[in-house]
This record gives C-alpha cells, structure tokens and sequence, in this order.
C-alpha cells in the first residue's frame, strides 16, 4: 500500500536544508553516487569499470595452508589516477572484491577533493572527539587526586580545627 505525500513548502524546504549535498551539481569531470551505507558517505565517486584493473593475487599473513594455496586477495588499480587498492580481509574473493571497491571509492574521494573530503572530515571529527575525551578524563583524574590531597591532609594528626 503507498501513500501519496504532497511535498510542501516546509518539506521543499526541509529538503533543501538537510539535503543540500543531495541538490548541488556534482563538480566537473567527476561523477557522485548516493550511497546510502553504515558509513553515511553521501558524495563518493562512482567506479566506472573501464577504468579499473583487478587482479587476484596469493594474499600474505597468518592462515598457513588456506592462505597460501588461494589466490583471493583482491588487487585493484584505478588507471586514471594511479591509485592502488589491495584487499585480502576476508577468504571470500566476492566480499574482497566489494571492500576493495569501497575502498577505492574512499580514496578515490580524498584523491578528487582533499581536505573538503567527507572521509578526510569524519577523521578529524573522530580524533576531535578522542582528544576531548581524553582532555576530561584526565581533568576527572586530576580533580579526584587534588581531592584526595586535601582528605590526607585533613586527616594528618595535629590537624585539629573545628
């Protein structure tokens, strides 16, 4: 069952402000995609396949006999730029291949626009909040040591003041 929803002013509106990424034209000579995803990029660059080259290569590390003997780590080259994108996270060559994508696309991101990057933006989002909450916690553990300072010294013998 669907229901028909006018799009009014305040919708147009609201539309216009929350999606604002969504209605500006993508700049020239690159291609964007909506991506809807766990990470909630919204302007990344769409992989056109002509311009990928994809190899399957014997991936390296821990697994001994299972990672010696596939060849399922993913090794992706995007001609145009020179960028280069190796997968090897899972034994699924299929669910290589869709990470190294994602991958590319990231970085193909950061690549075309550089510091106004969405990727490069949520980084620095991220260490912004780490640092704060490392600033607190340290001010918490400051304050309770200043705190216990000042019960010792309360509590010292010839200290009777009332």
């Amino acid at each position: 069952m669907s229901v028909f929803v006018p799009i009014t002013s305040f919708v147009r509106m609201w539309l216009t402000w929350r999606g604002s990424l969504l209605l500006r034209p993508p700049p020239t000579g690159l291609r964007c995609v909506l991506a809807a995803g766990k990470k909630d990029l919204i302007d990344l660059p769409v992989l056109v396949e002509d311009e990928l080259e994809e190899q399957f290569v014997r991936g390296s590390g821990p697994g001994g006999q299972a990672t010696n003997k596939t060849s399922n780590c993913v090794v992706l080259k995007h001609i145009p730029t020179g960028i280069v994108v190796k997968c090897h996270q899972t034994r699924s060559v299929d669910i290589n291949r869709k990470r190294a994508r994602e991958i590319m696309r990231e970085k193909l991101d950061v690549a075309y626009k550089g510091e106004l990057s969405e990727v490069v933006m949520k980084k620095k989002e991220s260490v912004l909040r780490k640092q704060e909450k490392r600033r607190k916690a340290n001010e918490n553990l400051e304050r309770k040591r200043l705190f216990k300072e000042v019960l010792a010294a309360d509590s010292k013998p010839g200290n009777d003041t009332v």
